[in-house]
């Protein structure tokens, strides 16, 4: 007879669907654009002095937000990869 419920060794369907997994944790910091780079990449120097490589966020490019070299931001990053990260926020 197979096993069925909560001694089966196999997760149900339902638990494999995105809205219940674990959505990766974000890591944001305040930084200053240090260089700006070629294809809309720039280098930022963070709060703690630490100096990552990032692209501009899709909703920031959308609304056409304009970033330059000594911009305060907000920066986005993966706990995967520290050296690399989004710009999210423009601080006027």
């Amino acid at each position: 007879m197979p096993l069925i419920g909560p001694q089966c060794a196999v997760p149900h369907r339902e638990d494999l669907q995105p809205e219940n997994m674990a959505k990766e944790e974000q890591i944001e910091m305040e930084g200053k654009v240090v260089e700006t780079l070629p294809n809309t990449m720039f280098r930022v120097q963070l709060a703690n002095g630490h100096v990552v490589t990032a692209h501009i966020s899709g909703k920031m490019r959308k609304n056409y937000i304009r970033i330059l070299t000594g911009d305060t931001v907000t920066v986005e990053l993966t706990p995967y990869d520290l050296s690399k990260g989004r710009i999210i926020y423009r601080a006027r």
